[in-house]
């Protein structure tokens, strides 16, 4: 599938076929990966300001040079997706924009990851920052026994120095020595790349013991892993501690599907935990976690899509509703109660591949989606009907992107921002809340054709996949050819 394909074979290549990316530089015999973080401590600026007739040019001269320079918003407006890098030039980020702002590795291209939650407090701005995830590698084709599931530990994300790193708003206690970053991980074989990944957390009857934290991984072989994390994660805070091979070995394998699949979510409603997952022959299977702890996985799978399930995302609100994208063009609706196992409601809202959903967990009826051709839009929910004639506009739609949408997510507290990731290698960030004018979209800030809506554009090389961390106000991670964690100024 194209989305998932990089335009450069020397980094990654499409998950089904092809060759693979290379190793980056990494003694893979150290559970300590490398780290690159090349915006630290002092930046100066070159910017100068020269006034008409001072630099001993007439005036004229000077207008008219002035006059070429504000044509397609001028040489100093660089839109990455949209221009071209000449011979020899590099992208460097403004970091006068950033509070933080990270790059770090692991052995091989994690393009799946997620965010673990930790017990280290709610809306915290302590820096350095410290967060957990957990990722599944892309190794090339000729070192598919490397790949893994690896289990991470960032530490050590300090902010930016200067200007807008120090905020007023952070906490008293941080610390303002500027750390390296360092990614600590600790690795479980799997001999088959990752598709995707999602992680779940079920709450401990003992107050007194970590909740019980669940992965599962849709591989390239078809099988879906379901491994116990809770080990991995205490042993990065528990000196001495060793992970035993048996607690690398999976807790449950399906192997429902007959081809491998993307789709992949655990019910936020369902504590022990209930498991959706789909594949690339439109089938949907759910499985549940027994009061025992074993898991059952229900044979009869949800039909109705025509082609591959590229996302299945729970409701955040009913815990008998789901919904899923496709390749065929349509988002459906469906209800685990059905007898029929068909879907409730089916929408199609492109002509493309919908290769990614968020579905809001503020406001429930909103449910964002990206598609193939770089375009993304905002639903109501409550507008669509079972009615096939019935057409509902999206509340919102923007096509600043021109390659694919690899990933989009709705802020975990704000319902007006939405973070949106494509293969133009950008981030983009969102203020629905922006009113939208005719006038202002075709011109924002002397830049034509970027809607008023935009906040912010990150660059990273083949960026796939991106999420709020739920516990650091504005902080995002994603990842692609390398993690990046960062946190803006206008979020």
């Amino acid at each position: 599938m194209s989305k998932r394909a990089a335009d450069d074979e020397s980094i990654a290549a499409p998950l089904k076929g092809g060759d693979r990316p290379e190793a980056m530089d990494v003694d893979k015999d150290h559970d300590m990966g490398e780290f690159e973080d090349d915006f630290e401590d002092e930046f100066e600026s070159e910017d100068e300001i020269i006034e008409a007739g001072v630099d001993g040019r007439p005036d004229a001269e000077k207008e008219a040079e002035e006059g070429a320079m504000d044509v397609d918003g001028g040489p100093e407006t660089f839109m990455v997706g949209r221009q071209q890098l000449e011979a020899g030039q590099t992208l460097t980020p403004d970091t006068t924009t950033y509070k933080m702002l990270h790059s770090l590795s692991t052995p091989w291209p994690c393009l799946s990851f997620d965010i673990i939650r930790d017990g280290l407090g709610e809306n915290r701005n302590v820096y350095p920052a410290t967060m957990y995830t957990v990722a599944g590698t892309q190794a090339d084709s000729a070192h598919a026994n490397d790949n893994s599931l690896l289990v991470i530990k960032f530490s050590g994300l300090s902010k930016m120095q200067g200007e807008h790193g120090d905020d007023e708003d952070d906490d008293e206690d941080s610390d303002d020595e500027d750390t390296d970053p360092i990614l600590e991980h600790k690795s479980i074989p799997l001999n088959t790349t990752t598709n995707r990944i999602r992680s779940h957390q079920s709450p401990s009857q003992d107050p007194s013991r970590p909740p019980t934290t669940l992965t599962a991984t849709m591989t390239e072989s078809s099988q879906v892993l379901v491994h116990d994390i809770t080990p991995h994660l205490a042993s990065f805070d528990t000196p001495g501690m060793i992970v035993t091979p048996q607690q690398n070995k999976p807790v449950c394998t399906i192997r429902a599907h007959k081809t491998e699949g993307y789709g992949v979510d655990w019910s936020p409603l369902h504590p022990a935990g209930k498991l959706l997952t789909g594949d690339n022959d439109g089938l949907i299977y759910v499985t549940t976690r027994t009061d025992g702890g074993g898991f059952v996985t229900d044979t009869r799978p949800f039909r109705g899509h025509t082609g591959s399930v590229e996302e299945i995302q729970w409701s955040p609100s009913e815990a008998n509703v789901f919904a899923s994208a496709s390749s065929d063009g349509t988002v459906r609706v469906w209800d685990v109660r059905s007898k029929s196992r068909a879907p409730a409601l089916t929408m199609q809202i492109s002509k493309y591949d919908v290769n990614v959903m968020s579905w809001c967990r503020q406001t429930s009826h909103l449910l964002a989606t990206g598609a193939d051709d770089g375009e993304w839009a905002v639903w109501d929910l409550r507008q669509w009907s079972s009615n096939p004639s019935a057409k509902p506009a999206p509340l919102a739609n923007f096509n600043f992107h021109h390659e694919q949408i690899t990933s989009i997510e709705w802020h975990p507290t704000d319902d007006s921002i939405v973070a949106v990731a494509a293969g133009d290698n950008t981030v983009t960030l969102w203020d629905l809340a922006v009113e939208l004018d005719d006038e202002e979209s075709r011109d924002t800030a002397g830049v034509s054709d970027v809607p008023p809506q935009l906040l912010f554009v990150h660059y990273q090389n083949m960026v796939k996949e991106l999420h709020w961390h739920p516990q650091i106000p504005g902080a995002l991670v994603a990842t692609g050819e390398q993690f990046s964690v960062f946190r803006t100024i206008s979020v």
